[in-house]
């Protein structure tokens, strides 16, 4: 005989044995009995601390995260409902917005000059994209180290979000973008700065960095300076997800004194020598090309594009993120690079280099200003399930000041970067290095430091769990120590 699909309570408070052991979160019944025996937190949780049999709501929601209840390995011990009782926290929906309060920018959510409706559809599509597709495999490659699926960067490809990375332009020309929700002249960078803050979802910094962070700043200088031969050559390959590229400029002896760089090119018959070493290269350890700025003996700047050949070498460096990112240290020893591989011939390399500057600068913003939206989310759903004193944590002052100094932050900062977005898209690329590079720069400062102070509270908001990299408070965690990344 099958069991009913409803219990009520006094029926439940029968299984409160080490042998028949029945819990009631959120409404639902669940049979624990043979989990307890394996249960993270012991089985004396559930027996001695007045659990078994009875509403575990509260005791649950003090010390698991939400989604819990809704991964198949633990949604599989559910076994009905309490009769009259009401699930409130319900599996999220795959594509809906956020339902807490600045769960999203206010211009998508209401009413904005620079959201059309092809914005809010394509934010949609990305954010189901990200939760089936890239989620999943985000958050085992960041605690592996591993690079990203190489299906993930298929599906990517399918999308055209490769591409679409890379901000509007020729490059999308003839594409089907995000299912067709946007024909590729009408992509405008709003849909870009939708794709960095859905990613920003994942809460895997390294993870993200390593699905072609590196393009973004690797491609569009072959883009913009490169020969059609070697444009021809490489870029729909790494427009399909097939190859990768990176940007290689950062030096032990240059950061972000790029005009500061030793590695060296000596021009020969047909191309150039290159010899040097780069540092803290994103993607550089599975790159397949390499974007990299190089010194000339009359100490002039070049940018070359030089393929993982014989005289190429990387390895990993390790930083306070995964390796996922694949962050390396380069060597190149006598490589040869053909003439048709120069960026820019006859312009100086250096503007090469710095003219995507401003670009790269917005996407960090983006991304920074997306994390810490889905801090003050985490913050504000574990405040109302918390329970201290007696009371919810929200109850509490102290933490309702400090989400409301988080959500300030991180609504001033989306302004100001949708006001610049508006900017670029009225200007050329020569008005926007003139006008927009303070701008930008500044805005990146006050995002970036911003992130630090949210960072700081959401430690203080989560005490304890702020600081574990497993459980409820593991992406406050993720964010406090990745964050200086971006600054």
């Amino acid at each position: 005989m099958s069991r009913p699909t409803s219990f009520t309570k006094e029926e439940v408070a029968k299984h409160s044995s080490a042998n028949d052991l029945w819990i009631i979160v959120d409404s639902v019944v669940y049979d624990l009995t043979k989990f307890s025996l394996v249960h993270p937190g012991g089985r004396s949780i559930l027996l001695e601390h007045d659990t078994a049999g009875k509403d575990a709501t509260e005791a649950f929601f003090s010390l698991h995260r939400q989604e819990v209840l809704h991964k198949p390995q633990y949604s599989r011990f559910a076994i009905g409902l309490v009769e009259g009782g009401t699930v409130i926290l319900g599996p999220h929906g795959q594509a809906d917005l956020s339902e807490v309060p600045y769960g999203e920018p206010m211009g998508i959510q209401y009413h904005s000059p620079y959201y059309k409706e092809s914005h809010k559809e394509f934010q949609l599509a990305m954010r189901k994209f990200v939760r089936e597709v890239v989620y999943p495999d985000a958050q085992v490659r960041e605690e592996s180290g591993k690079p990203p699926s190489q299906s993930v960067l298929t599906a990517m490809a399918e999308m055209n979000i490769i591409g679409m990375r890379l901000g509007p332009g020729k490059h999308l020309a003839g594409r089907i973008l995000m299912g067709g929700i946007v024909k590729p002249e009408e992509y405008d960078l709003f849909h870009e700065c939708i794709i960095w803050q859905e990613l920003a979802k994942t809460h895997a910094r390294g993870y993200n960095d390593g699905l072609g962070a590196g393009t973004s700043i690797g491609l569009p200088p072959v883009l913009n300076f490169g020969t059609e031969t070697l444009k021809n050559a490489i870029v729909e390959d790494i427009l399909s997800g097939k190859k990768s590229i990176c940007l290689a400029v950062s030096e032990a002896f240059a950061g972000s004194d790029v005009a500061g760089i030793r590695c060296l090119a000596r021009p020969v018959e047909n191309g150039w020598i290159v010899n040097g070493t780069k540092k803290w290269i994103t993607n550089g350890t599975f790159a397949h090309y390499f974007t990299v700025a190089c010194r000339t003996d009359d100490g002039k700047i070049v940018a070359l594009v030089l393929p993982r050949q014989k005289g190429v070498s990387t390895r990993l460096i390790h930083t306070s993120y995964s390796p996922s990112a694949g962050t390396a240290f380069v060597e190149f020893n006598n490589v040869f690079v053909p003439n048709e591989n120069q960026l820019g011939a006859g312009r100086d390399g250096l503007h090469v280099i710095l003219g995507n500057f401003n670009h790269e600068r917005f996407v960090v913003i983006a991304w920074s200003i997306g994390c810490q939206r889905a801090i003050v989310e985490e913050c504000l759903r574990y405040i109302t399930q918390r329970t201290v004193f007696g009371k919810p944590l929200s109850s509490q002052s102290v933490i309702r000041a400090k989400l409301a100094a988080m959500i300030s932050r991180t609504e001033s900062c989306q302004s100001w970067l949708e006001s610049i977005i508006f900017q670029m898209q009225n200007m050329d690329y020569n008005q926007q290095a003139s006008h927009l590079a303070g701008p930008i720069a500044l805005l990146k400062m006050q995002t970036t430091r911003f992130a630090q102070d949210t960072a700081r509270d959401a430690v203080q908001i989560f005490g304890g769990r702020g600081l574990t990299k497993s459980g409820m408070g593991k992406f406050i965690e993720h964010f406090h120590r990745t964050l200086l990344i971006d600054t």
